[in-house]
């Protein structure tokens, strides 16, 4: 009869007077017994079994007013992420206030649930220690919540006031006043990069597309793929007017346009490690492809000089830079081998500085951004380096950061770092050797490939990446802060992001296999919809790798097999997402998982 006094102590809200019934029922059963009968009298006890049996429902018990039924442990509507327009923010003390009295619903909830939890006559050291750790893990939780939102606020800016407003510039146009700068203003208007979706794909290629480069005159469009061919669109009539085998033998990362050739010569780099260079005729054909240079290791990225049509640079994981001549008989010059002391740096990217074409800038298989002079290389002083750029935390930190990413602005006096489990830094190239960051992008996610970024806009006015998420992200570049979000591959990662030169536009391409094209044709502006649902596993994840106050906690609790809510909702969300899930599968071996993704294909 002990269970069924604590079951009517629960079931009277942790009360501890007696029910009215309880001795009528209690001679009912004596006597049963007495008598031997079970018919009539065992339906109550029966009944009240069943009762007990029966799990109670959360919503019941602890329905906090205002609140959904649909996911208590839901982050929707908590004001975690600070990335929304104005007229959808939330007060600061208002979204406490709900969150703690989110939390002192749960609390009672569990005690109610709890078989003996309202009678203190049946309490247990186990049940208070029971409340201690739901006690601790709410109060992680609360600190975790507090962490992301002071890490996703920090280093952010005002918007400005849009500079760019149609009518009057339509009006100006019209009368002759400045319609020079007419199409320059438009393509690095905020309002039309928040108008950007999708026009059309362009499907050819039967492996993930790596790499996309328009001609100069944003007329054609170059694609390389896993499938060893690279073809040339016709992108505004969305066909493809050549298509050839690059002649490589692994994945092509790069095939580039090179400057002033009549659009009659494709440079390209693959896995293999090959330097090549492709021959296109007047009559839509691939004359002949045929090797210049060869790394030892897979060459990610061609960097091209803006004003030759017969020189270039490549990077290869082997840390060399070749400075490629096509005009020579043996076109390769080992221009310089990337050090960190005696330690050779593998690299994955290479820029050229496109005012000051002697610089070039490099990065790879550590945390520095490398700036060289090809003028003035000298491998006994300092490597040959003229300078390096790191984030500062990044200087001492003993995580495995690797640079995947780097571009120039438009005029050579930024430079913009993408790390891989980081996130995205604009340094100023004009300053010192060691200087900091001056802008930090957050929100997306770079792991699980080589990941590219860039600029948007004629003046560099926006930065652009992909995401592990298949998303793709636009930053204003002087607030950092997220101005349009949009879904890019539904089956793998955005890797390839190349704007348009001349109109307000860009293609993107990844582990879909084929080519995305965007424009900004939307009837209103973007709500930055679903960013907060798709993007709450990407941060999370980055706030662990870079080591964010507060979130340490995740990986302790798992260790000890703490079931907390912020990780119930990491898994139910991952679940959703149409990607890289696998990471959340098993979120004990998440480092190894990390470790085996990194840098790979």
């Amino acid at each position: 009869m002990a269970e069924a006094d604590g079951k009517s102590s629960v079931l009277n809200d942790g009360s501890e007077e007696p029910d009215p019934g309880e001795d009528q029922r209690r001679e009912g059963d004596a006597s049963a017994a007495t008598e031997g009968h079970s018919g009539s009298q065992a339906a109550p006890r029966d009944a009240g079994d069943e009762a007990k049996n029966k799990p109670m429902p959360d919503a019941k018990v602890a329905r906090v007013p205002g609140e959904e039924e649909e996911d208590t442990d839901s982050m929707d509507g908590s004001g975690l992420y600070s990335l929304t327009e104005e007229g959808e923010r939330e007060s600061e003390g208002g979204r406490r206030e709900r969150v703690n009295e989110r939390d002192a619903g749960k609390r009672a909830a569990r005690k109610r649930n709890r078989p003996s939890g309202g009678t203190a006559h049946h309490s247990s050291s186990s049940d208070e220690d029971d409340d201690d750790e739901e006690e601790e893990e709410d109060q992680e939780e609360e600190e975790d919540e507090q962490a992301m939102d002071s890490w996703l606020g920090a280093e952010l800016r005002d918007l400005s006031r849009p500079s760019w407003r149609a009518v009057p510039s339509l009006k100006s146009r019209e009368i002759g006043r400045g319609s020079h700068q007419f199409v320059r203003r438009v393509c690095g208007a905020r309002g039309l990069v928040q108008r950007l979706e999708l026009q059309g794909r362009l499907e050819r290629h039967t492996g993930c597309v790596n790499t996309l480069h328009f001609n100069p005159s944003g007329t054609r469009l170059a694609s390389g793929s896993d499938d060893l061919r690279v073809v040339v669109w016709d992108w505004a009539r969305r066909r493809a007017e050549l298509e050839f085998d690059s002649g490589h033998k692994s994945n092509v990362f790069q095939a580039k346009f090179l400057p002033h050739s009549g659009d009659s010569t494709l440079a390209m780099c693959a896995r293999d490690g090959q330097i090549r260079v492709a021959e296109l005729s007047a009559t839509q054909r691939c004359k002949n492809t045929k090797r210049v240079a060869q790394h030892k290791g897979a060459a990610h990225k061609l960097a091209l000089e803006p004003d030759s049509p017969c020189s270039f640079l490549s990077a290869g994981e082997d840390a060399i830079v070749f400075a490629i001549d096509l005009r020579l008989d043996r076109p390769a010059n080992k221009l310089v081998v990337v050090k960190e002391g005696d330690k050779k740096v593998g690299l994955y990217t290479i820029f050229v500085n496109p005012v000051n074409t002697h610089h070039f800038a490099v990065g790879g298989r550590d945390q520095y951004v490398r700036i060289y002079d090809q003028r003035k290389i000298n491998e006994n002083e300092n490597n040959g380096v003229l300078k390096k750029f790191c984030p500062s935390h990044l200087v001492s930190s003993e995580s495995k950061t690797n640079i995947t990413c780097l571009v120039y602005s438009h005029d050579g006096t930024e430079l913009l770092t993408s790390y891989n489990d980081e996130d995205i830094y604009l340094f100023d190239s004009s300053h010192s050797d060691g200087a900091d960051y001056r802008r930090r992008y957050k929100g997306h996610r770079n792991n699980a490939t080589v990941k590219g970024v860039n600029f948007y806009g004629p003046s560099s006015e926006f930065v652009i990446s992909g995401s592990d998420c298949g998303h793709i992200y636009l930053w204003d570049k002087v607030s950092a802060r997220i101005v349009q979000f949009m879904e890019g591959d539904r089956g793998g990662v955005v890797n390839c992001l190349e704007p348009h030169p001349h109109l307000p536009g860009l293609a993107t391409s990844g582990l879909d296999h084929d080519v995305k094209l965007w424009s900004p044709t939307a009837e209103n502006l973007t709500g930055l919809k679903g960013l907060k649902d798709s993007d709450e596993k990407d941060i999370l994840l980055s706030l662990e790798q870079a080591q964010i106050p507060g979130f340490w906690v995740k990986k302790r609790s798992l260790k000890r097999g703490c079931r907390s809510g912020s990780l119930l909702r990491i898994r139910r969300r991952a679940s959703k997402l149409p990607l890289t899930s696998v990471l959340l599968v098993n979120v004990q071996t998440l480092e190894n998982k990390i470790d085996d993704l990194r840098l790979s294909y």
